[in-house]
């Protein structure tokens, strides 16, 4: 892991388990300041916050937790606005928080497509619009967006408001990029594979309400495809794939020097075929800024105000 040469303020969304919360005890580790963000901090997720504490003081960490959920713009707000206050600053934003749904895609209402599309898309914005005045401010931050492969690999059915939320936000951190490289705010999108061990993805995705509508798929020419589909998914995954190497991709970009940050890295064990694309992709992106002048755009500049 790379040495970071100063202590910075991180925050990450969904950090009560999963990738947030590994990268939220590596990070501190690498000796940040992390604050795991979550909602519920004195009901649900109680024991996440205790658990969290107990490990700060074990390992002598600067890690901390903090109410924010993603849903609402005033947890938002007020969850940034209470780092600030602590620390003076912020340095990193880490996009992190997400929910999977599995299931025929007809069989979800267009109510939880949306549902699935606030947590994972519109919960970015949010955070965003209380975050970036804070790091635009400073002329200098880094915004770390957990996408997933299944935008650009080989997407296997049944998992389609999942891939289309993710897919959906990939694209919106593409389009900040570009908007934020003048004031000195860098981006990386972490891109990792479907991890079946290591998180709560699969465990706690949530089904389709129109159980009707599911049946006639269980029951007809796609039954047994959950099962089918599952099973080939884990035969794809090495047996020493491990979840924490997402969290360890996080903590060596954070710990790179301005301006060194990979624009985008794939922690794809299975090698679905997303890096092939985004790669693609990527470059496509690049050739169009250079075409229309806009070249700059690609790469972080140094502003008057990160220097002061």
């Amino acid at each position: 892991m790379n040495t970071p040469t100063k202590t910075q303020v991180i925050v990450i969304t969904g950090a009560s388990s999963g990738f947030g919360a590994l990268a939220a005890r590596t990070l501190a580790h690498a000796g940040h300041t992390v604050y795991a963000s979550m909602r519920g901090t004195t009901s649900r997720n109680a024991p996440q916050v205790e658990a969290v504490k107990q490990y700060a003081a074990e390992h002598k960490v600067n890690l901390r937790t903090v109410e924010l959920d993603v849903a609402s713009q005033a947890s938002a707000d007020a969850a940034i606005q209470q780092i600030v206050a602590e620390q003076g600053k912020l340095d990193v934003v880490i996009h992190n928080a997400g929910h999977m749904s599995f299931g025929p895609a007809e069989a979800f209402t267009p109510e939880q497509f949306a549902e699935l599309y606030d947590i994972n898309v519109l919960s970015t914005q949010r955070v965003n619009r209380a975050a970036l005045p804070q790091l635009r401010q400073q002329g200098r931050g880094l915004l770390v967006w957990v996408s997933s492969s299944s935008a650009r690999g080989g997407t296997p059915p049944y998992l389609s408001p999942y891939f289309a939320a993710k897919a959906a936000m990939d694209s919106l951190a593409v389009s900040y990029a570009s908007e934020l490289t003048r004031w000195g705010i860098e981006t990386s999108i972490v891109v990792p594979g479907a991890f079946t061990k290591g998180t709560n993805h699969f465990a706690h995705s949530g089904k389709p309400a129109d159980q009707a509508r599911a049946d006639e798929y269980d029951n007809g020419p796609y039954a047994g495809l959950p099962e089918q589909s599952l099973k080939g998914l884990a035969s794809l995954e090495p047996a020493d794939a491990d979840a924490g190497e997402v969290a360890k991709a996080i903590a060596d970009i954070v710990g790179l020097p301005f301006g060194k940050r990979p624009f985008r890295v794939h922690i794809d064990p299975s090698q679905d075929g997303a890096e092939i694309v985004n790669g693609v992709a990527d470059r496509v992106r690049a050739e169009l800024f250079r075409r229309i002048g806009l070249e700059d755009l690609l790469h972080p500049v140094v502003t008057e105000r990160s220097k002061g």
